[in-house]
């Protein structure tokens, strides 16, 4: 898997959702410079093409499927698709995502459940689809795309939180379940990243956080590339990140202490 401390993905296939932009397309162009051929999932047509068409320049056998991840329903088919296609999938990076900035008090059921539908519960059945295929063939890297929110719970954010949440324990559990089999199980938590859509789609309050600090989205494809590369369960972007998470563990109490205060200032801006 790796040459030289490169990763090398030679005769590998990966597949990304959340491929069409930001995160996901860094991630689908920088696994098929390393040699994989990719598999690339979004809903938007036009812009997929774009992101194939580079991933071509590298892995010339690559491929795209337009499909709705919140359509839960029709994954299994999806993933049939694939197999069918690649004969089998070596990596599997669940990048797909939206978020939702609002206040608890002004969220509505149905909003926590899209999150939830599209943030988690089609990571987790893409997988679970997936991985049959993997434990035969005795190989494979299951990635998800997280969050920092997971581990640290920002304000305005309770749906998106939950979703990372979830996702992360759901992974946590099952790095220890395929623990033998051959298949790695890896989660990305990036904080701000810049040019993703997390931060200007429509129905969504604006950020507390401040933008500037944002990091290129490669940050996040070098992550990704380097935990199939040594096997790391947990990485985050940046770094520092889990020095804080480890913090809040540490001592609760303080950390919401905390962040109840940081909120307030920014509120006062």
């Amino acid at each position: 898997m790796t040459l030289g401390g490169m990763v090398t993905l030679s005769g590998r296939t990966a597949v990304v959702t959340g491929a069409s932009s930001g995160i996901g397309a860094v991630v689908a162009e920088a696994l098929a410079e390393a040699g994989a051929r990719v598999g690339l999932v979004a809903r938007r047509k036009d812009r997929l093409e774009q992101v194939l068409a580079r991933c071509r320049e590298h892995a010339p056998d690559s491929a795209m499927w337009v499909h709705d991840l919140a359509d839960l329903d029709g994954i299994a088919g999806l993933a049939a698709d694939i197999e069918r296609e690649f004969g089998g999938v070596d990596v599997l990076v669940n990048n797909a995502g939206m978020p939702k900035r609002r206040r608890v008090q002004d969220l509505t059921p149905a909003e926590v459940e899209d999150v939830m539908r599209l943030n988690y519960l089609s990571p987790v059945r893409l997988t679970l689809a997936l991985l049959p295929g993997m434990l035969a063939r005795g190989r494979g890297h299951l990635v998800a795309v997280g969050s920092v929110a997971a581990r640290l719970g920002p304000p305005h954010e309770t749906a998106y939180a939950a979703s990372k949440a979830a996702l992360t324990a759901f992974w946590e559990s099952m790095a220890v379940d395929l623990d033998g089999t051959g298949v790695g199980v890896h989660i990305v938590q990036p904080a701000l990243i810049a040019g993703t859509e997390l931060f200007t789609l429509p129905d969504n309050e604006e950020p507390l956080s401040d933008l500037s600090d944002a990091l290129p989205p490669q940050e996040v494809a070098a992550a990704v590339l380097e935990v199939l590369g040594d096997g790391r369960f947990e990485r985050y972007v940046p770094d520092w990140f889990a020095d804080m998470a480890s913090g809040k563990a540490a001592d609760v109490e303080a950390f919401v202490a905390g962040v109840k205060e940081w909120r307030r200032n920014r509120l006062e801006r």
